[in-house]
């Protein structure tokens, strides 16, 4: 049966062929999902590494319908990120051309990168979706590299504005722009 041969249901208003249910929001507005990460990392600079060591991360993803799938969406954001800061980079000769142009050539984080990953639910369902759902997507993967970068930070006093994070460019061995800690204290 098709949209416009179907009925009107009852509390949904017919417009044109299509049916809809207008939200009544009471002036409200979806808050969308949220997340806040906790990062350790480690730094050695006699081996030039730099490791996360651990990762807690608090999702407010409204009513999780499966959290086993939930969490790995989330563990999945969590390992990209830690890609993104710390491995991911996209090299160009001297003409401009790509020359990362296979995963060969670009590195990406695999097991060995991936230390201790905590993943907390908090929040409420959403009142604002019928279901009280709210994506959980690649969430986690947007506030990975400034989780890091902030580790890295506190851990080292040096702040590295650019990624990859490398130990040359924590250790002012290559051009970034970096700040030196103030007071040699992490706040």
């Amino acid at each position: 049966m098709s949209a416009a041969a179907s009925p009107p249901r009852e509390g949904i208003e017919s417009h044109s062929a299509f049916h809809f249910t207008t939200p009544s929001t009471g002036g409200r507005a979806h808050a969308g999902a949220f997340a806040a990460h906790f990062v350790e990392v480690h730094v050695d600079p006699d081996l030039g590494t730099i490791r996360v060591t651990r990762v807690v991360s608090a999702v407010d993803g409204g009513r999780i319908l499966n959290p086993k799938t939930a969490r790995s969406q989330i563990i999945g954001g969590i390992v990209g990120g830690i890609g993104m800061a710390l491995l991911e980079k996209t090299v160009s000769d001297r003409t401009g051309r790509v020359v990362t142009t296979s995963l060969a050539d670009y590195v990406v984080a695999a097991n060995a990168d991936v230390r201790d990953i905590d993943v907390l639910f908090v929040g409420q369902p959403d009142s604002m979706t019928p279901i009280g759902t709210k994506g959980v997507g690649e969430l986690a993967m947007l506030g990975m590299p400034a989780a890091i970068a902030n580790a890295v930070y506190h851990a080292t006093g040096t702040r590295v504005r650019s990624l990859p994070i490398s130990i040359e460019k924590v250790l002012g061995h290559e051009s970034s722009k970096s700040e030196p800690s103030r007071t040699g204290i992490s706040q």
